[in-house]
């Protein structure tokens, strides 16, 4: 019986269906996209490319820094000229919380970000601290500078093939980890 009971708490567990739950680590030091469950690696993915100066906390648009931070895949473009594109939520609250406290960004800014994370609606794209970031392959761009050295304004780049494949893994909401 207390097996039962367990078994039907945990069907309504959030933190049980968090443990099982698919998201990505981008390690920006290994150069590689890992899809996860939990702790457990399902696929790696090499040489990904960043933005052209690296990744850090981003500052704002235009800076071609990949952000560091927490953040969830808000929307997908299967036919992106980048051939796919995997949209992330930022910037996140806590980007825009760093920003308003280095006066980057307003205080309207800053509460229209919040509201969007809090109604779970892509944040604004147009502050200061830019916008339109995401994972995505290189189309037809250069193939052969892919994985060589960093090109995107402050993307994660892989190839076509690897976006085709990482396709498979991901959805609306998922967590993505950039580190």
């Amino acid at each position: 019986m207390r097996h039962l009971v367990f078994f039907f708490c945990c069907l309504f567990c959030v933190d049980c269906y968090a443990q099982d739950a698919i998201w990505l680590l981008v390690n920006t030091q290994k150069r590689m996209i890992q899809v996860k469950r939990g702790n457990h690696t399902l696929q790696t993915f090499e040489k990904i490319s960043l933005g052209r100066k690296g990744a850090a906390y981003k500052q704002k648009s235009g800076d071609n820094i990949t952000p560091l931070g927490s953040y969830k895949i808000a929307y997908i473009n299967n036919k992106s000229h980048f051939r796919k594109f995997f949209g992330l939520n930022y910037p996140s609250i806590d980007d825009a919380g760093l920003a308003f406290q280095a006066d980057r960004i307003s205080y309207s800014d800053y509460q229209l970000i919040i509201q969007a994370h809090r109604m779970n609606k892509i944040p604004p794209q147009n502050t200061h601290l830019g916008g339109q970031l995401g994972i995505h392959g290189v189309g037809r761009g250069n193939k052969r500078i892919q994985g060589v050295f960093d090109w995107t304004q402050g993307c994660v780049a892989v190839s076509n093939e690897q976006i085709d494949q990482l396709a498979s893994w991901v959805f609306l909401g998922m967590r993505v980890e950039i580190k």
